[in-house]
């Protein structure tokens, strides 16, 4: 078995897999509050 060296991975794959979840979290969190406010605004 090969030894391991640090920092030779290719890592392209869990870099587009991160970026998309962060990608998704910013939507959900900016409709949650568009949400909030919405029906803060609604119920006033």
């Amino acid at each position: 078995m090969a030894e391991h060296e640090h920092g030779k991975m290719d890592i392209r794959e869990q870099e587009k897999t991160f970026a998309g979840f962060i990608r998704y979290s910013v939507w959900v969190a900016a409709i949650s509050i568009a949400a909030l406010i919405f029906l803060a605004l609604a119920n006033a």
